[in-house]
C-alpha cells in the first residue's frame, strides 16, 4: 500500500485540455504531478525518468499505441501501476487493458472523479475495473461480431480502430511506428478476421460495437 498523500502521478494524453484538467484535479487533492506527455514514445521516457507510482494513460495516443504503452512500462525493473483513462469502448479495451497489465480502467464518459477513486484503489493495493472486465469477455462485441472481435490480436484490434477512422497506412505507420509493409499486412489480417471485404463494411462493423 502507498500513501495516496504526495504520490507522484505521470498523465499521458494528447488533449491539453485532458492534461490541464487531470494535473488541477490531482494537485488539489493532494498528488504530485510528476511530469506530462502526449505520446507514447515520450511517455516511456518520461516513466523512466521520473519513476511515479501511478500513470494515468488515454490508449488512443500518438506515436506509439496505448497498449503497447502498457506493455512496455510494465515490463520495467520497477513499474508504477497504469490506470487507463479513454473515451475507447470498455466492453471491448478493459478486459484487453486488464490482460495487458493495466491495474484500473475509467472511461471518459464517466466524471472525472472516477480517475481519483481509480488511483486511491490502485495505492490501497486494489484494481480497478468494470465489475464484468476480469471474469467475461462476452461484453466485447455483440453477438457473432465478438467472436471476431476477440479473435484480434492487441496490435490488430489497434489497426482495425485506426482504419476505421480514417487513418491512411501512412499515418498508421507513424502511429505504430511500424512500416508501411507491416501496416498492409496487419490490414490484411483484419480484413479476413473481420470478414469484411472494403472499408465501408468495416467502419459500419466498428460503430455497431463502439469502436469508434
Amino acid at each position: 500500500m502507498v500513501s495516496f498523500a504526495k504520490s507522484s502521478v505521470v498523465i499521458v494524453d494528447d488533449h491539453p485540455v485532458i492534461r490541464m484538467a487531470l494535473s488541477s484535479l490531482l494537485s488539489t487533492n493532494g498528488l504530485e504531478v510528476a511530469g506530462e506527455a502526449d505520446n507514447g514514445v515520450d511517455a516511456i521516457q518520461l516513466v523512466k525518468q521520473v519513476k511515479p507510482a501511478v500513470v494515468v494513460l488515454d490508449i488512443s495516443i500518438p506515436r506509439l499505441d496505448g497498449m503497447t504503452v502498457i506493455s512496455r512500462v510494465r515490463s520495467l525493473p520497477e513499474p508504477p501501476d497504469i490506470l487507463v483513462f479513454t473515451s475507447m469502448a470498455t466492453q471491448v479495451y478493459s478486459r484487453r487493458c486488464w490482460q495487458a497489465g493495466a491495474s484500473g480502467f475509467v472511461n471518459k464518459e464517466q466524471n472525472m472523479t472516477a480517475v481519483l477513486n481509480g488511483i486511491r484503489s490502485i495505492l490501497d493495493g486494489y484494481q480497478y475495473f468494470p465489475k464484468d472486465a476480469k471474469v467475461s469477455s462476452d461484453g466485447e462485441g455483440r453477438g457473432d461480431d465478438g467472436e471476431l472481435i476477440r479473435s484480434l490480436s492487441e496490435r490488430e484490434l489497434v489497426v482495425f480502430s485506426q482504419i476505421a477512422q480514417g487513418r491512411s497506412n501512412k499515418e498508421i505507420s507513424d502511429q505504430l511506428l511500424i512500416s508501411n509493409k507491416t501496416v498492409s499486412t496487419y490490414k490484411t489480417r483484419v480484413y479476413q478476421k473481420l470478414g469484411v471485404s472494403n472499408v465501408a463494411e468495416l467502419i459500419e462493423l466498428a460503430k455497431r460495437n463502439a469502436i469508434i
